[in-house]
């Protein structure tokens, strides 16, 4: 007799369930109860379909006929966590979570993506900037100072507000949840007289507001070029991988190295 599609579709799946079954009990410490049911299970097979020994087959089936029973009874909470990991896996409501959270930390990425590249461009160019990105303090009355702009974040928009001579170019931009909130903005200066000579006005500004709100600041130097990040009563020179890092904790995603540490305890806990 040769075997069909359904007959293969049919051995497929028993082994998948079969699988399942051996993962859940593996997962709950009973992996030593699973040899001792398959020996039960092969011995009544054997009893009864092989050496066809009637009385010991009648006793098999009666243990057998109260069987199912008895695994319920004895894996009930296994089972239980069994089927609310298949609910959740189609609650309508977690999906949605789901999916809305990955929606963020692929926009949020994007929104890193833009400042970054701007950065970059305009230290290559020796153009000065000053990026403000909001935190919990929404920062209006500093907004009010400047032009509101309310555009979606992109980093030729950021380099084509920088560009010299332009209106809005002098003067720090806020971005405030994703989008570029006000340009042309003025910022307290810090009156701190242990800064180093090499900060100009804009990194003096960026500190001014620092120092006074949770905000993070990005000055590109028009002298130098270089990139600073300055955050509280701190001021620092950053490279692109530490600028990247800056962003990302402040949109709240992963910076690669944190994202390649979790993607290495993942496969640790799936081997395990």
């Amino acid at each position: 007799m040769l075997l069909g599609i359904k007959d293969i579709i049919d051995i497929l799946l028993v082994a998948f369930i079969l699988f399942a079954i051996y993962r859940i009990l593996r997962r709950s410490g009973a992996s030593n109860l699973i040899w001792g049911i398959l020996a039960f299970v092969l011995t009544w097979l054997l009893v009864s379909y092989v050496f066809h020994l009637e009385l010991t087959s009648a006793i098999f089936d009666r243990f057998v006929s109260v069987g199912a029973i008895a695994l319920i009874v004895i894996f009930q909470e296994e089972i239980r966590n069994f089927f609310y990991r298949v609910g959740s896996r189609f609650n309508v409501e977690q999906i949605k979570d789901r999916w809305s959270k990955i929606k963020h930390k692929q926009n949020s990425r994007k929104q890193v993506d833009a400042i970054m590249t701007a950065c970059l461009h305009m230290s290559a160019s020796k153009t000065g900037a000053l990026i403000v990105i909001t935190k919990e303090q929404e920062l209006k009355s500093v907004a009010d100072t400047g032009e509101v702009v309310d555009a979606a974040l992109s980093s030729r928009l950021i380099e084509n507000i920088f560009f010299k001579n332009t209106p809005l170019h002098d003067g720090a931009l806020i971005v405030r949840n994703g989008r570029i909130w006000a340009a042309a903005c003025i910022l307290p200066v810090s009156k701190r007289s242990d800064l180093p000579k090499r900060y100009g006005l804009r990194h003096r500004a960026a500190l001014g507001l620092t120092e006074k709100t949770d905000a993070l600041a990005i000055v590109v130097s028009e002298e130098t070029g270089k990139i600073s990040i300055a955050q509280g009563e701190h001021i620092q020179t950053v490279n692109q991988s530490e600028l990247e890092k800056w962003l990302t904790q402040a949109f709240g995603i992963d910076s690669p190295e944190e994202k390649k540490a979790g993607n290495k305890i993942n496969k640790e806990e799936i081997t395990k």
